[in-house]
């Protein structure tokens, strides 16, 4: 008789649960998104770019910035390449105030992208300050309102969580995010325990992060996307005029060693999750909390009641791969 109460009262749990029934139906008004990418080190990024912007010509979100939380300065300009393709180069791209990451791929996909679709781009670096993007944003818009996907470092909510008032709003970081932000979604952590790229390259801010921040988080963890695998729809296309088809046909046969055929597509799944109900696609489980360590190492702590959550894999693998793949393989009326 309690696990059948238990099973009845689990779609009444608000926002986040462990709940194995899929949630479908639309949404009822696009999600407010704020995207923070390193946008370099490895190139599942590109695939997160573009799904996000698919979502948003399908009305299922409203991108409000486009951030590189790493502070190469083939980066901003790559993001914004990518925003120019799909029909929105108006949206605000920012810099990392203090970067601690400052470095992209050894095979300069990054660069090699510039050149080909916006060599205008490849030396601009009057970019404006992240943290200064994220208070300008999140002051015009409504109360708990705003979902943050990173698919990179934690420097960029560092800093924002740092700031004070200013001409934007008389609230402090802290109180602004609290204010103004829903969720925050983040693919960074292994769990229930591991060292992730994500977490591991700024873990000073990850720590600071993680323990201050005021809002639910959602994580999807490297055991997530590690067995996921996407890519190879989209670079056979082999289209030169869409730098999805082109990033990925280049990456797969340089990135490597050798040529490889996908992709793990870790940062793709934060940006789903992000915008979809992430129960259409996985389990979620928490609250819990996640604790990081000055080496960057992170554990899990079911017993805490703190409003963290990460994803768990329900469906066969090739299911969410055809799904993600099906929105990289987007292309811009």
């Amino acid at each position: 008789m309690k696990a059948l109460l238990v099973y009845l009262l689990i779609p009444l749990l608000v926002f986040f649960s462990c709940n194995s029934n899929p949630q479908e139906g639309a949404v009822a008004s696009p999600e407010k998104i704020i995207f923070d990418t390193d946008m370099g080190p490895d190139y599942d990024d590109v695939g997160a770019i573009a799904i996000l912007h698919a979502l948003a010509d399908l009305g299922e979100c409203e991108i409000l910035a486009t951030l590189a939380s790493d502070g190469h300065p083939s980066i901003a300009p790559t993001i914004e390449m990518f925003n120019r393709y799909y029909g929105k180069g108006g949206i605000p791209v920012g810099i990392p105030d203090n970067g601690v990451a400052n470095f992209t791929a050894s095979n300069n996909w990054n660069d090699s992208l510039l050149v080909r679709f916006a060599p205008d781009l490849k030396s601009k670096t009057d970019y404006p300050k992240a943290s200064e993007i994220y208070r300008k944003v999140l002051a015009s818009q409504p109360d708990k309102s705003v979902t943050i996907v990173t698919v990179g470092f934690t420097t960029n909510l560092a800093e924002l969580l740092k700031t004070g008032n200013d001409d934007y709003s008389p609230l402090s970081g802290v109180e602004l995010i609290k204010k103004k932000v829903k969720k925050w979604v983040a693919m960074a952590g292994r769990f229930p325990e591991g060292r992730e790229f994500n977490v591991f390259i700024d873990s000073v801010s990850s720590s600071y992060v993680l323990e201050r921040w005021p809002t639910p988080i959602l994580f999807s963890g490297f055991e997530i996307g590690e067995r996921i695998f996407t890519g190879s729809k989209v670079a056979e296309k082999n289209d030169q005029n869409n730098p999805v088809s082109w990033a990925y046909k280049y990456n797969l046969a340089t990135y490597e060693n050798k040529p490889v055929k996908n992709r793990m597509s870790w940062d793709q799944t934060a940006v789903l999750c992000a915008i979809r109900d992430p129960e259409r696609y996985f389990y979620v489980c928490g609250p819990g909390k996640i604790i990081v360590n000055p080496s960057g190492y992170n554990n899990w702590d079911p017993d805490s009641t703190k409003d963290h959550y990460f994803l768990v894999h329900k469906y066969p693998y090739q299911d969410i791969s055809d799904t993600l793949e099906g929105l990289m393989m987007y292309q811009p009326k």
